[in-house]
């Protein structure tokens, strides 16, 4: 015998116990929606307001002021860097902001929904850069037939070395010049290929094969091959943001590549004339504008680099740690100056406010 039955009385069963519970219980639920019915509206429990919106989505108010057409962009000395490594060296342009969903805000937050229109420009590719984005977005698929890509220049000229991928790895070295076509494509053309360190386009010729023959390029990323030259869409050839707009020239300098868009005979925008003279700079003006939790309608924005002495850093991805790494002012026309330091510098600060949050 337990404990328990040796010291406490045993409970005895109340006949009509459990149904007296249920009616007792039954009772309280009428009782409370009585007084429920009864209590002031103030009282009861509100049911959650509708939103209008949901995250990220344009306010009614926004969209009804947000114009059909682009937001107009200039820019100045601008390393605008698109992730992947790959950055594109701005020396100058002009041109607008188009977003894939017309009438839509431009969404600084993605990079997929707007196509930066360029009516004149002058943009380069550094080899570093050229690296990345040959390895990391065209050939950047399985069974890819150009792999492990390294550039660099040689007196105006364009050199790759990587290895060619046919049933075997075939180490290769293509020497090439570069010009535009008729149609907008840049032409790499050869004039000299190495094969395993000999003579390539001799053995080639030889064997009455070509580059086109040797590659299969349907899965890459704005190029496509003809005879023994490569041909590089500019429209086709980054990740994004989307760029359009015509290639008219192209140069190869000591460690870039560099593409000129539009010429003289086309009718190109007049020069925008930002709020602040500065250097460094990327100006928005018309449009809607979406960064973050903010819409700006009518943009008039102006972000300046806070270090005029080298090219402004700017990042589409990260443009947040930089803003938070800067300031901003309001002009008389309700505009928005924004001094920002280069990315390399935002993260800098970035990593010293979490250390010292951790001491």
């Amino acid at each position: 015998m337990s404990l328990l039955s040796q010291h406490e009385p045993r409970h005895r069963r109340v006949p009509g116990a459990p149904r007296a519970w249920m009616i007792l219980a039954a009772a309280s639920v009428v009782v409370c929606g009585v007084l429920l019915a009864r209590a002031p509206d103030a009282a009861r429990a509100a049911p959650p307001a509708p939103t209008d919106t949901v995250p990220n989505e344009t306010p009614p108010a926004v969209s009804a002021r947000t114009s059909e057409t682009g937001t107009q962009a200039q820019f100045r000395n601008v390393d605008f860097d698109i992730g992947r490594g790959i950055t594109l060296d701005i020396s100058r342009l002009r041109g607008e902001l188009r977003s894939k969903q017309q009438g839509s805000p431009i969404a600084f937050d993605d990079k997929r929904s707007f196509v930066i229109h360029i009516a004149s420009a002058e943009v380069g590719l550094t080899m570093q850069s050229l690296d990345s984005l040959m390895n990391g977005y065209v050939f950047a698929y399985g069974g890819a037939p150009l792999r492990h890509l390294k550039f660099s220049t040689d007196s105006g000229k364009l050199v790759q070395e990587g290895t060619l991928h046919k049933i075997v790895n075939i180490p290769f070295r293509i020497t090439a010049v570069m010009s535009m076509t008729a149609d907008g494509l840049i032409r790499v053309h050869p004039v000299k290929i190495k094969i395993f360190s000999v003579n390539g386009r001799g053995l080639m010729k030889a064997l009455g094969i070509t580059l086109q023959s040797l590659l299969d390029l349907q899965h890459a990323h704005g190029v496509s091959v003809q005879g023994n030259d490569l041909l590089l869409d500019p429209q086709q050839l980054l990740p994004p943001p989307a760029i359009e707009g015509r290639v008219t020239a192209v140069r190869v300098d000591s460690n870039e590549v560099v593409q000129v868009f539009g010429d003289s005979s086309e009718t190109t925008p007049r020069p925008l004339r930002p709020p602040e003279t500065a250097r460094n700079y990327m100006y928005f003006r018309g449009g809607t504008l979406h960064f973050g939790k903010l819409f700006m309608v009518d943009a008039d924005m102006e972000i300046i680099d806070l270090d005029p002495h080298n090219v402004f850093q700017f990042s589409i991805d990260q443009y947040n740690t930089q803003l938070v790494a800067g300031y901003s002012k309001n002009t008389a026309s309700n505009g928005l100056i924004v001094f920002m330091p280069d990315l390399a510098t935002a993260e800098r600060e970035q990593a010293k406010r979490e250390l010292s949050r951790h001491e």
